[in-house]
């Protein structure tokens, strides 16, 4: 019933969302204060637009609210002629008042808190003024200048997107940006292949590299070419252009067949088999680990079975906007409570995995401004088509995940917060990150999504190994997607030494030194100083050692 109703609803669960509600409405309800206040917020903000509807009719006046700073709804000229600066004022008053309406009650848990405040904000969203021909005063100039030729081509748009969406299909545009020919075309091969990954590993393009190789962990929950797009924002290839051995792990997508491979194969299978082969392929030497999002909170895993097991393979760790403490995870929590992980786990018991579309969904849901409505509004009424990029391409090109690696990452680390907590276990034994002494390399997105950086931060408290904590600009993925030479951008460094004093977040942002640029130079030298001598790169694989070059990158496992 759970796995029928889930299809209905994209695997949100009603319970879920009454029980919030519930919650914030029966308290609401007996909080006469709150309600006295909310009648006098919404008087006063009456009058505040009675006192500025008149004056609007003269043109552009002092408006009596302000868009928040990311809303950009209403960013166009026309919007502040009248009668449609009356209109986005009364839309804006509104959306303030649902929020002083669904905050701050007295007795309601933080969490419904946050689902009712959430979902209120959505509900508004869909009915926002930017959203309707007739009140987007943007949409109404187009239209009347082509004589309605943006809404004929908006409806082809949305029929093409109709039917590739139901046909299985990318979107438009993405087949110009191909897997292994536009984006993830850094040279090189295939060393190993598992029933879980491809081992990749990238030809030098030096004479001489760094002695340690470069392990990158990937998420899962994507596809790893995000960190090697096109040739000109490709990390992977800054790497080997700069002297560095690079290894990289594509995971394999998942299928009913996949449906009982959990945490643990994900770590044996996967981080550490990759970690065996390029012991073998590049002997005698430690290596640096790196691990992004998902990836990057299985390399603190395995990081710390190692150190709890005596293996000092690593010479440093490196963690992409990965969280290790769960107990702040961002908006991301709306969607995980008891309720709704037990909702999930009945509809991935149907199929033996969680479909790519339940997770993009999610995500869409987060961002829903930029990712749906001003998208709809760009393409359906104003008729135009954004040209695709290598990293929309790549968005698009989404993963499943199956069935008990996610209950078990939900409940282990999202509800429960085992592996800060030090309950986490790895072969039977639980693991700590206070064991963990080679250095760190952490960094944050200051708007992420998906792992807040004060969550990432908090990586200070867990351990006492020397941590360089950068913060970059831009979000979960475009503050990774960062190279040299972008417009606007900068980052802030600093580095606690080893059992070095604690430092919180808001004296972090006062204390760490801003640079402007890419924060890519700077672990490239951070990576430098915690590296050998320079030295002839290794040959491609091992084949008398069983790593053998099984094809060329980016393999296949990529294009499944």
């Amino acid at each position: 019933m759970h796995a029928v109703l889930g299809r209905a609803t994209r695997a949100i669960s009603p319970t879920s969302l009454l029980l919030a509600y519930v919650d914030w409405w029966s308290h609401l309800a007996l909080s006469p204060a709150k309600q006295a206040q909310l009648a006098q917020k919404a008087l006063r903000k009456a009058n505040r637009l009675a006192l500025y509807a008149p004056r609007s009719l003269s043109g552009d006046v002092e408006p009596c609210i302000e868009p928040l700073e990311q809303d950009r709804r209403f960013n166009h000229p026309d919007w502040r002629r009248w009668p449609f600066n009356v209109i986005q004022q009364s839309f804006l008053l509104a959306q303030q008042w649902w929020h002083n309406a669904t905050t701050e009650v007295r007795g309601v848990s933080r969490h419904h808190e946050e689902v009712v405040t959430f979902v209120a904000r959505q509900l508004l969203d869909i009915f926002s003024p930017s959203n309707f021909v007739l009140t987007n005063p943007e949409v109404l100039r187009r239209t009347t200048e082509t004589w309605g030729h943006n809404l004929f081509q908006g409806g082809l748009h949305w029929l093409d997107d109709w039917e590739r969406l139901h046909a299985g299909r990318p979107p438009a545009g993405a087949e110009a940006q191909r897997v292994g020919k536009e984006i993830a075309t850094t040279p090189g091969k295939v060393v190993f292949r598992n029933r879980l990954i491809e081992l990749i590993q990238y030809k030098p393009a030096t004479e001489r590299v760094c002695a340690e190789p470069i392990l990158i962990v990937p998420a899962w929950i994507m596809k790893y070419y995000v960190l090697d797009l096109s040739p000109h924002n490709s990390l992977i290839g800054h790497l080997v252009k700069n002297g560095h051995t690079v290894f990289c792990i594509s995971w394999k997508n998942p299928g009913p067949a996949d449906r009982d491979r959990g945490m643990e194969d994900y770590l044996r299978m996967g981080m550490m088999d990759a970690l065996d082969a390029v012991t073998t392929i590049v002997p005698a030497q430690k290596m640096h680990c790196v691990g992004y999002c998902l990836g990057g909170t299985l390399a603190a895993i395995g990081a710390a079975a190692m150190a709890r097991d005596n293996d000092d393979r690593l010479a440093s760790l490196t963690l992409l906007a990965a969280q290790a403490d769960f107990s702040e995870p961002g908006e991301l929590a709306l969607f995980i409570d008891e309720s709704e992980v037990t909702f999930l786990e009945d509809i991935m018991f149907d199929r033996g995995f969680l479909s790519a579309g339940q997770m993009a969904g999610a995500f869409q849901l987060l961002r829903s401004n930029d990712l749906v409505w001003s998208r709809m509004v760009r393409e359906y009424l104003l008729g135009e088509r954004r040209p695709m990029s290598d990293l929309m391409a790549w968005n698009a090109d989404a993963t499943r995940l199956p069935y008990r690696m996610h209950s078990e990452y939900l409940r282990r680390l999202y509800l429960r917060n085992d592996l800060a907590e030090g309950r986490y276990r790895v072969g039977g034994r639980p693991v700590a990150l206070n064991d963990i002494r080679a250095p760190i390399f952490c960094l944050g997105t200051v708007n992420d999504h998906v792992a807040p950086w004060r969550s990432v931060y908090k990586l200070h408290v867990l351990t006492d190994s020397e941590i360089t904590f950068a913060l970059t600009q831009g979000g979960h993925n475009t503050g990774i997607v960062n190279p040299p030479g972008g417009r606007d951008r900068g980052y802030r460094v600093m580095t606690r030494p080893y059992d070095g004093k604690y430092t919180d977040p808001d004296a972090y942002l006062a204390e760490a030194t801003r640079k402007d640029g890419s924060w890519w130079p700077e672990w490239d030298a951070w990576l430098r100083g915690r590296s050998g001598d320079q030295v002839a790169p290794p040959a491609l694989g091992a084949p008398d050692k069983g790593y053998a070059r099984l094809a060329d990158a980016p393999g296949t496992y990529v294009l499944q």
